[in-house]
């Protein structure tokens, strides 16, 4: 059971929330992007990188589950003699990682990279711009042929990688668009020894969904002669929304640009929070709320509570990325897109390729940006990729009958009772998340590669979005726009969601909601969306 709670807590879903990127047009960089030739100690391909051993420093961010110190992990050691390149890593905690980093670069004193140092889209423009992020454009044409492939293999990935101004300034964090489990991330899972108990099917609609909960709530689902069941229970109401809005044909494009899809009658891009449709969402949202279908303490809830009651077995209907690995429950399936009152089947809830734009940068302070570029583009080949998860065979990870990749005895089962965070950071460093890599479900074996997990994946998969947007990228005057203009009407819509939902303000008061929005200036906000848009359609 340990086993499977620390197995969860890595889940991808879980620790990468940050915001991605779209959008891409006007000039892009030529020539030598620091001003200088690559030295003659570099080799263009193969292993080591460089003849003679050089020595890089790096900032990282360091999650709770990473190791202290990662000078002391095999895969930066053995790193190390395979490349001749030497990385002194300087390591900040993640709670302090975005203050820490925003001094470093208005002081002047940064490193020669950040690795796995969560820079926000606007930074990337910001200091691109100011020339303290390198322009990568030719650098990965020329020395990151990994890269390179899946940018040319998936060009939606590309298109959003690429800022405004036509540059790329980061390596990403890219989750692989054949891997449907973790595109998905959370997801809906139904108690199927309660449908069996009541004699209820999988729903499939959104009245059959209102009407299990229903069941679940009355007639005592779990047959233990009490009414202690929770028909549904989520950390926050938003992640219901999500679920549920591709019902109502809403969310048309996934959740990465989390208030504006595609209007598919006019083309342009469409605020979600004020469409009619969005109401009667969460009209019908607010009656499973005011029936008790959902969790009084919905609103309120912390992550901790929410897996400890959920071991308890008594959740209906939850989303998380795997009730089987955070709470122990084995016996939920996995439910598919529902239909709503007009027809629409959207699985909305669903996030782009483009996981993290901004999960590594060069400085203009690094004296080796060819080497640099083909230290970390070797991570994102089958190799590297393989090694930065799995660690090295016969140490952290074999190779099962199948041919597929397992952890050892001594991370899944640790002799000396760690926990398998524990045992896993003394070979990788990849718990915690935000790092420049593909995630691949053959190397990846978090949550989302349980077997429940991808099962589900692949009943929904016919639902997803026809196009699904990565977040936008914005210009600096966008940038400067939005820095207050989205932030103070995405915290209206995210308040006024609770209030509809608890009933604590009436949706009577719907066209003074409507009016609020456009005083804070939704006009503005829409063109700016829009202009995005347009930039990532011209690629």
């Amino acid at each position: 059971m340990k086993k499977l709670k620390t197995l969860a807590r890595m889940s991808v879903a879980a620790v990468l929330s940050m915001s991605l990127i779209a959008g891409c047009s006007g000039e892009s960089s030529s020539g030598p992007q620091t001003g200088e030739e690559p030295s003659g100690n570099l080799n263009a391909t193969g292993l080591p990188i460089v003849n003679e051993p050089i020595t890089l420093k790096m900032v990282a961010g360091k999650a709770p589950t990473t190791a202290p110190d990662w000078s002391q992990t095999m895969l930066w050691q053995e790193y190390e003699k395979m490349t001749n390149v030497k990385i002194e890593w300087e390591m900040i905690p993640t709670d302090n990682l975005a203050e820490k980093r925003n001094i470093m670069l208005a002081g002047g004193d940064y490193p020669d990279a950040f690795f796995t140092a969560s820079i926000p889209t606007a930074d990337l423009l910001k200091y691109g711009r100011q020339g303290v992020f390198i322009k990568l454009n030719d650098l990965i044409e020329q020395h990151a042929p990994n890269l390179k492939a899946i940018l040319e293999k998936y060009p939606e990935v590309k298109s959003g990688l690429t800022m405004p101004d036509g540059n790329i300034y980061s390596f990403p964090t890219i989750y692989d668009p054949e891997f449907t489990s973790v595109l998905a991330g959370s997801k809906m899972w139904i108690k199927k020894s309660w449908l069996d108990n009541l004699g209820l099917k999988e729903p499939e609609t959104t009245d059959e969904f209102y009407e299990i909960l229903k069941a679940f709530k009355e007639n005592d689902a779990n047959g233990n002669g009490q009414q202690d069941e929770i028909p549904y229970q989520s950390v926050g109401i938003a992640p219901l929304i999500n679920y549920l809005r591709g019902a109502w044909g809403l969310g048309n494009r996934g959740v990465r640009n989390a208030n504006v899809d595609l209007d598919p009658e006019s083309g342009n891009v469409r605020f979600i929070p004020a469409d009619p449709k969005y109401k009667e969402m969460l009209q019908y949202i607010r009656k499973l709320y005011e029936e008790g279908l959902i969790a009084s303490d919905i609103f309120t809830v912390q992550a901790n509570q929410f897996y400890a009651t959920g071991a308890e077995g008594v959740y209906g209907a939850t989303i998380t990325t795997s009730p089987y690995t955070l709470m122990n429950q084995t016996d939920y399936i996995g439910a598919t897109a529902l239909k709503g009152p007009y027809g629409d089947q959207i699985w909305s809830a669903v996030g782009s390729p483009l996981a993290s734009p901004g999960a590594f940068v060069i400085t203009d302070r690094n004296p080796e940006p060819e080497a640099t570029v083909r230290w970390i583009d070797h991570l994102y080949g089958e190799e590297g990729s393989k090694m930065f998860f799995m660690g090295f065979e016969g140490k952290s990870y074999v190779v099962n009958d199948k041919g597929e990749y397992e952890y050892t005895e001594e991370i899944t089962n640790n002799p000396n009772g760690l926990t398998f965070e524990q045992a896993l950071i003394k070979y990788v460093v990849w718990p915690g998340g935000g790092y420049p890599n593909i995630v691949q479900q053959r190397f990846f074996k978090g949550a989302e590669s349980q077997p429940e997990s991808v099962a589900a994946a692949e009943r929904f998969k016919p639902f997803f979005p026809e196009e699904i947007w990565p977040t936008f990228s914005f210009t600096e005057e966008e940038n400067d726009d939005m820095a207050t203009l989205g932030a103070d009407i995405n915290s209206f819509v995210t308040e006024m969601q609770a209030k509809f939902v608890s009933g604590s303000a009436s949706f009577d008061e719907w066209d003074q909601y409507l009016k609020t929005l456009d005083q804070m200036g939704l006009k503005r906000y829409l063109e700016i969306y829009q202009n995005a848009y347009e930039r990532f359609k011209q690629g």
